[in-house]
């Protein structure tokens, strides 16, 4: 993960063009949130599938670096005073607390924006085929839209304290976390020379490892470190957040986190993936992660 990671960040640093019209207010705010650190999950899957299927995970390094861009956009929006109203994030003051709430706005726009110009150029190179670089995407405007990401921050935000059943719940964490971590493994992939087979492997790891990491951020918020998360503990319980914990309490949640894990490495390790070992490793990762 920590060379994935580096390789990502590197990336990331020569994503924002420094030519041209770029108000350097506004980049200096999406490189602010871009470069503030985080485990890169999403980027990471997008290379572990790719690997998985015995490619090259600098192929995908648009995709990878297209994916984090979306996810950064929404944490920005997300802090703001209208959605979650936080003040700080990965220990950092959040963006509109530096910036201003406009140039948090702004530049949350500017990164979603550009995410689709990055991950076009994946077929740029000759390396990936013009169809599969369109169908990369298709995916990432559907997981990431009305259908995806978005749907499920609205549905979170409907039903934060009026959800009375499990499916509910589960129902938004499919959308708001789960569906760009399945992008995120679709995309690399489609990439890699995925078989329908093997695709729908990677969509069942995804759906299993998304909801078992919200669980366990869950998990977190009530028995976590602040020094490691980078933020409060307890935040849900202070907003009256309907949470796993809150449902089916502390140590159910942390038994469903195991069963959904292993369900995940299941789907990937019966699918024929050549090499199937570092999809496996970061999924107990997150199984155990503190962070």
């Amino acid at each position: 993960m920590e060379a994935s990671a580096a390789l990502i960040e590197s990336e990331l640093r020569r994503s924002i063009p420094e030519h041209g019209f770029v108000p350097a207010p506004l980049r200096e705010a999406a490189m602010y949130s871009l470069l503030a650190g985080g485990k890169r999950l999403r980027p990471i899957f997008v290379l572990a599938a790719v690997e998985a299927l015995g490619g090259e995970a600098e192929t995908a390094l648009p995709v990878a670096c297209a994916v984090e861009m979306i996810h950064t956009y929404s944490l920005i929006h997300d802090d703001l005073p209208a959605m979650d109203n936080d003040d700080y994030r990965r220990g950092k003051p959040t963006n509109h607390k530096v910036f201003g709430e406009a140039m948090a706005i702004l530049a949350g726009d500017a990164l979603l924006t550009h995410a689709f110009y990055t991950a076009s150029q994946v077929g740029r190179s000759g390396q990936v085929p013009a169809d599969r670089a369109l169908a990369i995407i298709e995916e990432m405007a559907k997981l990431a839209g009305f259908q995806g990401m978005v749907g499920g921050q609205v549905a979170d935000m409907l039903g934060e304290q009026g959800l009375t059943r499990k499916e509910e719940l589960d129902n938004i964490h499919r959308h708001k976390t789960g569906d760009l971590i399945v992008f995120s493994l679709k995309a690399g992939g489609i990439i890699g020379g995925a078989t329908p087979d093997q695709l729908s492997a990677l969509e069942r790891f995804g759906y299993s490892i998304g909801l078992a990491f919200q669980i366990q951020d869950d998990i977190l918020d009530i028995t976590g470190d602040e020094t490691k998360l980078g933020k409060p503990v307890n935040s849900d319980e202070q907003q009256r957040k309907v949470t796993y914990p809150y449902f089916i309490g502390l140590e159910a949640s942390m038994k469903r986190v195991e069963l959904l894990t292993d369900e995940g490495i299941q789907a990937i390790m019966s699918a024929g993936f050549p090499q199937p070992q570092r999809l496996k490793d970061l999924a107990e990762f997150l199984m155990r992660r503190e962070y």
